[in-house]
């Protein structure tokens, strides 16, 4: 598939991180179509996903998403959690138009809704989880790209990458990696310089995670207020002077007073009420009657 391109053949960094995302883990059922893509079987019964054949899908994938010319034709749809945030990640990276979450019926095929659309390309996370946009896809004659695990159904999908959709980071890193290729193909990014978004971008959070995460970030500002500034002399370790020895002289005694120095002090109840001037009997003055 990569056509003997040293720039498009597989890295081991490439398949690092998918082993350690789990993304060659299958199922224990396996469908008649999927068997080309298993490399082995386990004892346990799970088979294992050839990620060669997986890296030659997202590299087939990329080129039929770069031939769109308008990216907004380009739907991707998932309505599990587990896909929800990679496929509004790869949206805001390609210019994608995203269904996360339930998917509305005859959004493909009814125009009468608001919801309607026309897309050119459909891209879906699990063919099991979403079938009611497969089905109408298939009867408007929509290409189909979907990231299918080991017991997949492959009715109506046109191009199927091969991986395991039920883990959470295998599910993200497919994602980034398919976004990853298209970004490449389009010159938006050159491949001899490394992406600096990284895959954990596209993986799904849990809220109780974020919470704590959150709570993590501010318990550590909150530690960094209450940090002790530096000690300061106490007083204790001042040093001690003699006041015997200093030479600020003590103020001079006072003789202390006699009873015959101290004036004698008047009585204020024996004295006489002052005497008021021109005062007197109201009935008796000289004013005029008013009448």
């Amino acid at each position: 598939m990569s056509g003997g391109i040293d720039a498009l053949q597989l890295k081991e960094k490439y398949v690092t991180k998918m082993l350690s995302a789990t993304t060659h883990i299958g199922s224990s059922n396996c469908d008649y179509q999927m068997e080309q893509y298993v490399y082995k079987q386990r004892q346990d019964g799970v088979f294992i996903i050839n990620l060669k054949k997986t890296w030659e899908k997202i590299m087939l994938a990329a080129r039929a998403i770069v031939a769109i010319e308008n990216p907004a034709d380009i739907c991707v749809i998932s309505s599990r959690q587990y896909g929800q945030r990679a496929i509004l990640e790869f949206a805001v990276a390609t210019g994608a138009t995203p269904f996360a979450g339930r998917f509305t019926p005859g959004a493909f095929t009814n125009r009468i809704q608001k919801a309607f659309r026309e897309p050119r390309l459909l891209i879906v996370t699990d063919p099991r989880a979403d079938h009611q946009p497969i089905t109408e896809s298939s009867y408007v004659n929509i290409p189909l790209i979907a990231l299918c695990n080991t017991d997949s159904p492959m009715r109506y999908v046109d191009i199927c990458i091969p991986c395991n959709n039920k883990s959470k980071h295998s599910v993200g890193l497919m994602w980034w990696l398919l976004a990853h290729e298209v970004l490449r193909l389009r010159g938006t990014i050159p491949r001899t310089q490394p992406w600096e978004v990284m895959a954990d971008f596209y993986f799904y959070r849990d809220a109780e995670e974020i919470e704590k995460d959150e709570q993590v970030a501010a318990e550590k500002e909150h530690q960094k207020e209450l940090e002790v500034e530096p000690a300061q002399p106490e007083w204790g370790n001042e040093v001690q002077q003699d006041w015997a020895e200093s030479s600020v002289q003590p103020p001079p005694a006072t003789e202390a007073l006699t009873s015959g120095q101290i004036a004698p002090v008047d009585d204020w109840a024996s004295a006489p009420p002052p005497k008021t001037e021109g005062t007197g009997d109201w009935k008796t003055t000289g004013n005029e009657e008013w009448g």
